[in-house]
């Protein structure tokens, strides 16, 4: 018996070491892929450029002044003599040149007159290892040109909204939009989300209806992203457009649109396809409370809702944001429901409000990467390292008030 006992034993640990042994190499190779995806990006995001000017900035000094010398009164000059004249008036009309700094017209004169074009990019790897090649290349064919490394991670990307060249377009819209529909997304499904959780698991019996509306919960967590923005499309931008659009509050301006396009729909939608993550995560969450904590309070007199308020939700809010820590995480980067509810690829303006048209960070490094100049992939590898600063900011943020209620309830 005892012998018989211990063969047993002895393969029930070769099988524990063999799926052992498995979880570490399948540990091993996720965080292998983490890492070359990100040594990818980080690739991309830096390196040589070389770029051609359209006009030499010397010959543009006056009375031998370099443009960093030069006062606003000359600068101003300089534009009206290189540009048309329907174009200076244009940008005059936008904001006047005589209240612009001297900053803001050098960088006018930098896109405008001098209008430095990417001849050819070269990424972090080849600028390191291969600098010759490089230069001699610039040598051979562009002795025009000049070679400068370049971080396309920058202030000027966070700073600007986009342009029609890669090496001046930034995406100060797009970082705006995205926290704009995640906030709205969170303030929408969030409450809706623990709502239904405690309905369904706290005063729900077992009747055929619950058990019909828990299955669809579960089946809706893994439908497609486009459904639900044509279920945005359908509900948010067409039939409740007075209210998406604004039109029904007075507040349309220069920068919001009467069809239902906005920042808003766009949340909504994002906020639908979370709520299904968020629900059963706060279900799993409350079934983790023992109910001996919920008997000990109804047993004192406490009422239901008293119970779940000062008992049940404190208890379980560690995981109620460790759930929507995941949920942030998948509505962040989508960008199939935004492209049904109207986002746009290209928005030089930036959202004014949540009836805004608008666009988003993913939609953007979508836009760039589908562009044929090779500079526009360097330009989405640097957005995309601004996209997971945003996520991880955002995470933290769920994080840190987790870490802090645990403490709470530890001390409690």
């Amino acid at each position: 018996m005892k012998q018989e006992f211990d063969l047993r034993l002895e393969e029930r640990q070769k099988k524990g070491k063999r799926w052992l042994t498995f979880f570490m190499i399948a540990t091993l190779f996720s965080i292998l892929a983490l890492a070359t995806l990100l040594l990818s990006i980080i690739n991309n995001a830096f390196g040589y450029v070389a770029l051609e000017n359209k006009k030499n900035p010397e010959e543009l000094g006056i009375e031998g002044k370099t443009l960093e010398q030069l006062s606003e009164e000359e600068l101003i000059s300089i534009l009206k003599e290189n540009l048309s004249r329907r174009y200076f008036i244009k940008l005059d009309t936008e904001k006047p040149f005589t209240e612009r700094s001297t900053k803001e017209l050098r960088i006018i004169i930098d896109e405008e007159v001098i209008n430095p074009t990417v001849r050819r990019t070269w990424t972090l790897a080849e600028s390191l290892f291969q600098s010759s090649t490089i230069h001699q290349w610039m040598k051979e064919k562009l002795p025009g040109g000049y070679l400068v490394f370049r971080s396309w991670l920058n202030i000027d990307l966070v700073m600007r909204s986009q342009e029609a060249l890669a090496i001046h377009s930034g995406v100060r819209g797009a970082i705006i939009g995205s926290f704009l529909t995640i906030l709205i997304a969170i303030l929408f499904a969030f409450p809706i989300g623990i709502g239904a959780a405690i309905y369904l698991e706290e005063y729900a019996t077992d009747t055929a209806l619950n058990r019909f509306i828990q299955l669809n919960i579960y089946n809706l967590a893994g439908v497609p992203s486009i459904i639900y923005g044509m279920l945005g499309l359908a509900v948010f931008v067409r039939y409740l457009e007075p209210v998406t659009s604004g039109a029904l509050f007075g507040v349309l301006t220069d920068n919001t649109v009467a069809n239902g396009r906005t920042i808003l729909s766009a949340g909504l939608t994002l906020g639908l396809l979370i709520l299904p993550t968020i629900i059963i995560n706060a279900q799993e969450a409350f079934k983790a409370v023992p109910n001996s904590l919920r008997h000990s309070s109804l047993s004192v007199g406490a009422t239901t809702w008293q119970t779940i308020w000062h008992h049940v939700l404190p208890v379980s809010i560690d995981r109620i944001l460790t759930g929507t820590v995941l949920a942030i995480s998948r509505a962040i980067g989508e960008t199939a429901p935004l492209v049904v509810v109207g986002a746009s690829a290209f928005l030089t303006q930036d959202p004014s409000g949540i009836f805004s048209k608008f666009t988003t960070l993913p939609i953007v490094i979508y836009q760039w990467t589908s562009r044929p100049q090779i500079e526009w992939k360097n330009a989405a590898a640097a957005a995309i390292i601004v996209l997971l600063i945003l996520l991880l900011s955002l995470n933290a943020t769920a994080i840190i008030l987790r870490n802090k209620y645990r403490k709470e309830k530890r001390l409690a």
